[in-house]
């Protein structure tokens, strides 16, 4: 990891990224503040009642029902060891049971958009999610960063059935700056991963990201389309440790997201996740629902429509933003 963090870089990028942050959370937190201002107006101490109703805002946010559950009763036990507890602490305690609940969890920060230490071939990043979630333009942004950050990186057109996936993802490339390796609509995707992963390795490429197709499928129908895929890349690349399969979820679409999480983690060996739309939706807190209830990094969230507004997930930058009082 870098010496200074993605958000505390102690420069204009860092000041930048945590504006884009605070935005981009803007209508979680709005909704967030207003619903326990309302449900503290005239307690002075939180209580049964208080935790009722916190209770159902952090479910309104789509936190998740396990997960809220959780916070609940960390809270209950902060109440009962420190005797008194002022409604006017709600939001530190909120914000330090949160914290703590995500760093127990299989969590973890990282700095930048980095990748493993000490890799000798490219490391290969297959994106997976369904149609509409942002799975292609976070493609895009993640290869500018990662081109941003000085490395080499090569795309793969694996999405060889939906029509404007290629086009999109070729347009993508361009902005970035980075190749793409493409066979057109109606290919087999796993030629596509094999020639993207050969160009990559012929190159000397950091990173090669394929994307797979954008379709919530049977889950044998999934398994072996992934399952051809990692076969092809392992004829360059043995280690299978070299791999990562990254899930792309909206975080607009709350639960449904949940839903889309499970059925993906059941059907293929998801281990690392990306949230997109945050800045469109109040329910932010899926962000935290997810990463406890699956126990798999969410590695990069969608703060914007920008190309920088991708960023790395760090779990106290981001519970800060949310319950940080202006």
């Amino acid at each position: 990891m870098g010496i200074f963090s993605f958000f505390s870089r102690g420069n204009k990028e860092g000041e930048k990224n945590k504006e884009d942050l605070n935005k981009g959370l803007e209508k979680t937190k709005t909704s967030l503040f207003s619903r326990l201002g309302k449900a503290l107006m005239g307690k002075s101490t939180v209580d049964a009642d208080v935790l009722d109703e916190l209770e159902e805002i952090l479910v309104g946010a789509d936190v998740g029902v396990d997960t809220t559950l959780r916070i609940i009763q960390r809270i209950e036990e902060r109440v009962k060891r420190d005797k008194y507890l002022g409604t006017s602490e709600l939001d530190r305690i909120l914000r330090e049971e949160i914290i703590a609940l995500l760093t127990e969890n299989n969590t973890r920060d990282i700095d930048s958009f980095e990748l493993p230490e000490g890799l000798t071939t490219p490391y290969v990043i297959l994106v997976v999610g369904v149609n509409g979630v942002g799975k292609t333009t976070t493609i895009g942004k993640l290869a500018y960063q990662f081109h941003k950050a000085g490395k080499k990186v090569v795309l793969g057109a694996g999405d060889t059935f939906r029509a404007a996936a290629v086009s999109q993802l070729k347009i993508w490339g361009e902005r970035a700056g980075v190749p793409v390796i493409e066979h057109g609509m109606n290919t087999d995707p796993a030629a596509v991963a094999f020639d993207a992963v050969k160009q990559g390795v012929e190159m000397g490429a950091d990173v090669v990201i394929i994307d797979t197709a954008g379709r919530l499928q049977t889950k044998v129908n999934l398994m072996n389309e992934l399952g051809k895929i990692k076969r092809v890349i392992e004829r360059f690349i043995p280690n299978e440790n070299h791999h990562e399969v990254l899930l792309v979820l909206d975080g607009s679409m709350g639960q449904n997201a949940f839903v889309q999480a499970t059925e993906f983690t059941k059907a293929t060996q998801v281990n690392a996740l990306a949230i997109t739309k945050l800045d469109g939706t109040a329910k932010g807190g899926v962000v935290i629902g997810i990463s406890d209830q699956f126990k798999i990094p969410v590695k990069y969230i969608g703060v914007g429509e920008g190309m920088e507004q991708l960023q790395v997930f760090n779990r106290v930058e981001f519970v800060d933003s949310l319950f940080k009082k202006d």
